[in-house]
């Protein structure tokens, strides 16, 4: 029977995560002879950094230790570095990992250079392996090859090293399960680190691997000739070779993950699910540890998934920065086996700020740590660059817009509702009447100035994508068949935020596939044999999210970049209103 729970945290000391050049901490001294002292390793995790260079002004939520539940202001490269710095001290023998998504989705400071720049970060943070996400397909396989090799190659419509000479990512990207047309895989699928020497000699395999699903959360042109195996098969295969090259433990990195029920305690594993758990359960014996990703999540869980394979470790530091795992392996000095294996999240607390509900405080229920001053001097130089472009003022709106979900459903709310609403405008000279938009895709909330003032840095960290606005017809059969396929039991589920004048009404209580309730346009309900222009990103035009629906959609146009749409809609009045009505409702 599959289990879960929470795995045991492994404190730190608050003096050590304060400062970077901290000593090894006196429990590392073993009491007992060298000889007999158990062999320990730190392995240092990181997953979905998504290029935050800056803190993005977002909080982890965490027992204070008294009872209640604190919001600490986290992230941002130069905090990380110091946390990483940090882990490194308490644990001499250490690895600095990552689960995927470094890249894409990115603040502007990086997308603006094609993340460069975060490249550039997790150089000097020492990262060593980084399993590729789905983000990291994002501009296509070729641009991720040149973020690995280096080099000035134009792949995008973006011009490459603008500030400097690009000497590519000296970790290395791993991809087990993402194959070429020759059937060599596009970078290596394992690597191996060895600590130590003589009989206190330890080595550790690494996994690394992208999903099988990454057709469906990419453009299809950005991964064309590409083959996605199977998951657990990969790993399956690649664990008895690193057996036989001398690992005496393997790490998966998987840009996979799942949620954990409830929030406000970033080493919970309540009641935790996800799309990993069909890869855990059909592992073979050999898996260790799990760094995991994709869901945004905090989580360490202990994960059985049956007798044979035993227990896994499991972890994942959320997103942004702000966390970063420090998983302790202690092993055996004589056998070389694995004896304990333990992990705990660790906050990087960094700066306050304003959030759209008031100020943010820093606390001392949690360390602070200070920003390492060589990345907070390289991420300067790219946000210095991009200043003028951040700043610039594109309009105004009458109050800030939360990020929202209803009852665990992904929902666009009030800021979604306004993207929507600028994507049907931009594209009525198309015959649009209708617009949707993907909430997973809304990256943030949106807070402006006090005079209601919103900058382009602000709508670009909301949507940084990039996407091109694509109006096609579909049939009000196809629409409402194809908002069902948000909403069911496939994948995690959000509802389509739509433009003005529809509504949608939904039932998570009805049978997957007939949740859809109501669907109205103008307070009509849609003709399932009518037809009707509609407008969608193209990621979500071809297929994006699961809404394979879209790609019905026929008499395609392609129009603005959202980005632009978003900003025309914004500017074109003295003060855009924030949308009022609620566009979407679930039935209680």
């Amino acid at each position: 029977m599959t289990r879960f729970r929470t795995a045991r945290a492994a404190p730190l000391v608050a003096a050590l995560l304060v400062s970077a050049c901290a000593a090894p901490q006196a429990h590392h001294q073993a009491a007992a002879p060298a000889a007999q002292a158990p062999i320990e390793i730190g392995v240092i995790a990181i997953n979905d950094f998504h290029g935050a260079l800056e803190p993005p002004k977002q909080t982890v939520d965490a027992p204070d230790g008294k009872g209640n539940e604190i919001s600490v202001p986290a992230g941002g490269a130069a905090w990380l570095a110091s946390a990483v710095d940090a882990l490194k001290a308490e644990h001499p023998e250490n690895v600095v990992v990552a689960a995927g998504d470094l890249t894409s989705a990115s603040q502007l400071a990086s997308s603006l250079y094609l993340d460069e720049p975060s490249v550039g970060v997790m150089n000097r943070i020492g990262l060593e392996f980084n399993a590729v996400g789905n983000h990291e397909f994002d501009r296509g396989w070729q641009e991720l090859k040149r973020l690995q090799d280096g080099g000035c190659a134009r792949n995008t419509r973006f011009q490459p090293c603008q500030l400097e000479q690009f000497e590519g990512a000296r970790y290395k990207y791993l991809a087990a399960a993402t194959v070429m047309p020759d059937g060599s895989t596009l970078f290596p699928g394992t690597g191996l680190k060895t600590f130590g020497s003589g009989d206190r000699k330890i080595t550790i395999g690494f996994v690394g691997l992208s999903l099988k699903s990454i057709p469906t959360l990419v453009a299809p042109d950005r991964v064309a000739g590409l083959r996605f195996e199977d998951e657990a098969e990969t790993i399956n295969r690649a664990v008895p070779a690193l057996k036989a090259a001398g690992a005496d433990a393997v790490v998966v990195l998987i840009h996979q993950g799942l949620r954990s029920k409830g929030a406000g305690d970033p080493n919970g594993c309540n009641e935790a699910a996800g799309d990993i758990q069909p890869i855990l359960d059909h592992l073979n014996p050999g898996v260790d540890v799990v760094v995991s990703g994709h869901t945004h999540w905090a989580y360490v869980c202990n994960y059985t998934a049956n007798a044979a394979a035993g227990p896994i470790l499991l972890t994942s530091a959320g997103v942004y920065g702000k966390l970063v795992t420090d998983i302790t392996l202690d092993f055996d000095p004589v056998t070389h086996k694995l004896v304990n294996r333990k992990a705990h999240n660790v906050i990087v607390q960094s700066e306050g700020y304003t959030s759209g509900k008031g100020p943010v405080a820093t606390t001392t229920a949690f360390p602070q740590f200070q920003p390492r001053a060589d990345v907070s001097a390289y991420v300067k130089r790219y946000k210095d660059a991009s200043l003028q472009l951040v700043e610039r003022p594109v309009g105004h709106v009458s109050g800030p817009m939360e990020k929202e979900s209803e009852g665990g459903v992904g929902a666009g709310g009030s800021l979604g509702a306004l993207i929507a609403d600028s994507q049907l405008a931009a594209t009525r000279q198309y015959g649009a009447q209708i617009a949707f938009v993907n909430p997973f895709g809304i990256r943030t909330s949106l807070v402006p100035a006090a005079d209601g003032t919103v900058t382009f840095g602000q709508i670009y960290a909301v949507t940084p994508f990039n996407n091109q606005v694509v109006t096609m017809t579909l049939t009000g059969a196809q629409i409402r068949a194809t908002v069902e396929q948000g909403l069911d039991d496939t994948g995690d589920k959000q509802v389509l935020a739509p433009s003005e004048g529809m509504k949608i009404a939904f039932d998570m209580h009805r049978p997957s596939g007939a949740r859809v309730t109501a669907i109205t346009l103008g307070g009509k309900p849609l003709d399932p044999a009518k037809s009707y222009r509609v407008s969608v990103v193209n990621f979500l035009a071809e297929g994006g999210d699961g809404f394979a629906g879209f790609k019905d959609g026929t008499e395609r146009v392609n129009g603005p970049i959202d980005i632009e749409a978003f900003e025309d809609w914004l500017s074109a009045v003295p003060m855009r209103k924030v949308p009022a009505e609620d566009r979407t409702s679930q039935a209680k």
